[in-house]
């Protein structure tokens, strides 16, 4: 009897939880700025963690910044498109993919550009990094310009904006908490910080989203945040939503550089 009305309780509970669509499972990924080995142990930790959960429509979202600081950006966009020719992949558009795209056409972009990591994302495309470093502005901008095929450009411009699924919303970086979703800007989707991370109060959706990096994801009700700072800390996280249920999975380098990838234990 205690036993059902425990069940009957928790029925109650989860129903005013926040969840995707029944028979959809979510995988969120954080920023993962150039981080290929990171990026390429969890990919294998999702798909074995997706065979293991058995049988779902599964959506695999990439929050953003893909690109910079770390060492391979250029192969974290080609592996993301090969993910994306065999699986429900969406790409969202971080701060950094746009300064990457103003860059082609702005020097002053381009400036602030070099200066956030974005020397990294080019000798990733093969401009070597002695010629970065002894060459004005703009004949870097003149090298990425040759470095980059357009049709690379032309995919990273695809990246979508916002992403709705069930309860949940998906960002770069957050949203403005006194805007309708509907009206949102791309400026605020891609850069906020605040007044987005202290605001406490319910919002359209839950957000999930990147761009300010938490030791740990951080679940503040009305948002997750997610982005565990790859490139720096050696951590990828990906959140996984089914139903009501939240968890987490990791791909952690260690001290000794070797990386393994599995589920992750949050902090009690």
């Amino acid at each position: 009897m205690f036993q059902f009305i425990r069940s009957l309780f928790r029925e109650v509970e989860e129903e005013d939880l926040p969840k995707v669509p029944p028979g959809q499972r979510v995988y969120a990924v954080g920023d993962i700025h150039g981080r290929l080995d990171l990026f390429e142990a969890l990919i294998a930790a999702i798909e074995a963690d997706d065979d293991e959960a058995g049988s779902a429509a599964t959506t695999i979202i990439l929050l953003g910044d893909l690109v910079d600081r770390g060492p391979d950006s250029a192969g974290v966009v080609r592996r993301a498109r090969l993910w994306q020719m065999r699986r429900d992949v969406r790409i969202l558009t971080g701060n950094h993919e746009e300064m990457f795209l103003n860059s082609f056409d702005d020097l002053g972009v381009m400036r602030h550009f070099l200066r956030h990591g974005g020397s990294a994302t080019v000798a990733s495309y093969g401009v070597p990094e002695n010629s970065l470093r002894s060459s004005a502005v703009e004949d870097v901008q003149s090298l990425m310009r040759r470095a980059v095929p357009p049709v690379e450009r032309a995919y990273i411009s695809t990246f979508e904006d916002m992403i709705r699924i069930g309860d949940y919303i998906f960002v770069h970086a957050g949203i403005d908490p006194e805007t309708p979703i509907c009206s949102q800007r791309k400026q605020d989707l891609r850069w906020i910080r605040e007044p987005f991370l202290s605001h406490a109060d319910p919002l359209e959706g839950v957000i999930v989203h990147g761009h300010t990096i938490s030791d740990d994801p951080e679940d503040r009700g009305n948002r997750i945040g997610i982005d565990t700072g790859a490139y720096s800390t050696g951590r990828l996280t990906a959140l996984v939503l089914e139903g009501a249920r939240r968890r987490y999975l990791e791909a952690m380098q260690d001290s000794d550089g070797a990386i393994a990838a599995g589920p992750r234990q949050m902090p009690a």
